[in-house]
């Protein structure tokens, strides 16, 4: 199977994934538990691919004496990426009952649907969207690295980055809701808001695609690009993820066995995959 068909399909899935998510606040509520013991899974995972996958290849990749020291700096500055964009924009709300919790302790007593806009409008849903997008293209950039390198080691491409796909189709989903719970407490009607959601789907895969065209310009360079790419992509994994899971521990001291177990299966989880992808 070629790079390509391949991350044709994992492009499908995302597309798939991202434009369910942004459905799903007009069809079911999820409780806020279980909005929690979602977001603990994944974040667990992701920041088990993040060290078990990402960052041992961008090391491996690099194959120099100053591997290590190089894909910390990379990692760093992708950490520290996604930390600027997550306090610009404050994009990353997954749980839609923190909303209608805040509304109900709404001191003004006013129209729900005025108060929901105003708090929406103070969050800024196009800052939220732009942040996203940037978040989206960067998953899509890890995407396309993680697939890359197994074809530049010569490896089987079957289930080439496998990791970076799992966690990016199950935290798509939660992105998606986010952006389309916000627009619909804004008064987005059911056209813009779908259309909105398509878009922000395509964000993943034009990011994959977009970096397997750009590496391939650099011809012997290439090892190089892909593993600055993959340290780069292992901080902005353990960003998102950290997002996560800190907020929770300070505000959510109930359900912490539930939260925690969900933690460490999204872990266990992310370094079970590294089974099912080739050998490095």
């Amino acid at each position: 199977m070629s790079i390509e068909l391949l991350l044709f399909y994992y492009s499908v899935a995302i597309v798939v994934a991202s434009l369910v998510g942004g459905w799903l606040p007009s069809l079911i509520k999820l409780k806020h538990t279980q909005t929690q013991i979602l977001m603990s899974f994944v974040a667990g995972l992701m920041l088990g691919v993040a060290f078990y996958h990402l960052l041992p290849h961008a090391i491996h990749m690099a194959g120099s004496e100053h591997a290590v020291d190089n894909a910390v700096w990379w990692l760093m500055a992708g950490l520290l990426f996604m930390f600027v964009l997550l306090r610009l924009f404050h994009f990353h709300q997954h749980d839609p009952v923190e909303l209608n919790q805040s509304l109900d302790h709404d001191h003004c007593h006013g129209d729900d649907h005025a108060s929901a806009h105003k708090l929406v409008h103070s969050l800024s849903w196009v800052g939220i969207s732009f942040g996203l997008a940037l978040h989206t293209l960067s998953d899509g950039v890890a995407l396309g690295a993680s697939v890359q390198t197994d074809a530049l080691e010569n490896a089987p491409v079957v289930l080439s980055g496998f990791g970076v796909f799992v966690a990016i189709v199950l935290h798509k989903p939660l992105d998606a809701m986010s952006i389309s719970a916000l627009m619909q407490a804004s008064g987005w009607n059911l056209k813009s808001r779908v259309l909105m959601n398509l878009v922000f789907a395509t964000m993943c895969p034009i990011g994959a695609y977009l970096f397997l065209i750009g590496a391939g310009q650099f011809g012997d360079m290439q090892n190089i690009i892909v593993a600055n790419t993959l340290a780069f992509s292992a901080g902005v994994f353990i960003c998102i993820s950290l997002s996560d899971l800190l907020p929770e521990i300070q505000f959510h001291s109930h359900d912490k066995l539930n939260l925690t177990v969900a933690l460490f299966l999204g872990v266990f989880a992310a370094y079970g995959i590294g089974f099912l992808e080739a050998s490095h």
